[in-house]
């Protein structure tokens, strides 16, 4: 799946569009590389968001096209989170 897609669909981000800049602008990673929108992301990578001073480091343990609200945060464990995002 899509980064920016994955972004989204877990509501680590809200919309896709934010997802899609976020990755543009060099502010997300996985597995340490920088992430275009485009790049694939799967089960157990790890994904890094950047907003300023604030820092989201997540593992990605599910990709699903859709999930409800409740659901969101089973698509991912947090490994370390600075500030607040």
């Amino acid at each position: 799946m899509r980064i920016d897609k994955y972004l989204k669909v877990s509501r680590l981000i809200k919309r896709r569009t934010v997802a899609n800049e976020a990755c543009s602008g060099g502010r997300v990673t996985i597995n340490g590389k920088t992430a275009k929108p485009g790049s694939e992301v799967s089960p157990g990578d790890i994904v890094e968001i950047r907003f300023g001073e604030r820092l989201l480091k997540v593992r990605v343990e599910d990709v699903k096209e859709h999930t409800l609200k409740n659901d969101a945060a089973l698509l991912y464990t947090v490994l370390e989170q600075n500030g607040t995002i």
